[in-house]
């Protein structure tokens, strides 16, 4: 009975992250289907007789590209930001828009942020350690005002990397850890989970 147990849930260890990632990819080519899908599905049932599956998202794929390179140039540019602004008039647009588009330009960026070490520093209180990413080293200003050398770090929540707490530490404060970047990263979206 033990060894039946085991073999259940190391199948259920090796089935399930691929079951999942399935699903997600079908609820996606669905949605993406569906979005113009639907509609021009509906033409060609009725004047056809027949539909074709994947005709919305191939179609929605042109749209993409055909948007970007009408932003490429410089009356696209000037257009799309026209539109934009008048986008942002619509009553809780001006809510939700900014944060979703920040975040789309973060992980579209060519340059995209980059963490120099994986650290630990005592954070919320003494005596607890949190694990962070330096962002950044020697900014003159806080450094001019706290008479000490400092870095930037980034402790992250968990699933996010890229939201969390930002705090300004002494240099002398934190402790450099033996760990890659991936490594930390790992470890942070696993929530300890899976160790270096």
């Amino acid at each position: 009975m033990r060894k039946l147990r085991k073999y259940f849930f190391t199948g259920i260890a090796l089935t399930l992250p691929l079951i999942i990632t399935i699903y997600i990819l079908a609820a996606l080519f669905r949605f993406a289907d569906g979005l113009l899908g639907r509609y021009i599905n509906l033409y060609f049932k009725q004047y056809f007789g027949y539909t074709i599956p994947g005709l919305g998202l191939l179609l929605f794929l042109l749209i993409i590209l055909l948007t970007g390179f009408f932003a490429t140039n410089y009356l696209g540019k000037r257009i799309l930001h026209l539109l934009e602004r008048w986008f942002l008039k619509i009553p809780f647009v001006s809510k939700i828009y900014p944060y979703i588009k920040q975040f789309i330009d973060m992980v579209f960026a060519k340059d995209k942020p980059t963490f120099k070490k994986v650290v630990l520093i005592e954070y919320p209180r003494k005596g607890i350690y949190s694990l962070g990413f330096i962002t950044n080293e020697g900014l003159k200003e806080v450094e001019a005002k706290i008479n000490s050398e400092i870095v930037t770090v980034l402790i992250p929540s968990i699933p996010s990397l890229y939201s969390g707490y930002f705090v300004f530490c002494k240099k002398e404060d934190v402790l450099y850890l033996d760990m890659t970047i991936e490594q930390g990263v790992k470890l942070v979206i696993s929530g300890g989970i899976l160790q270096p």
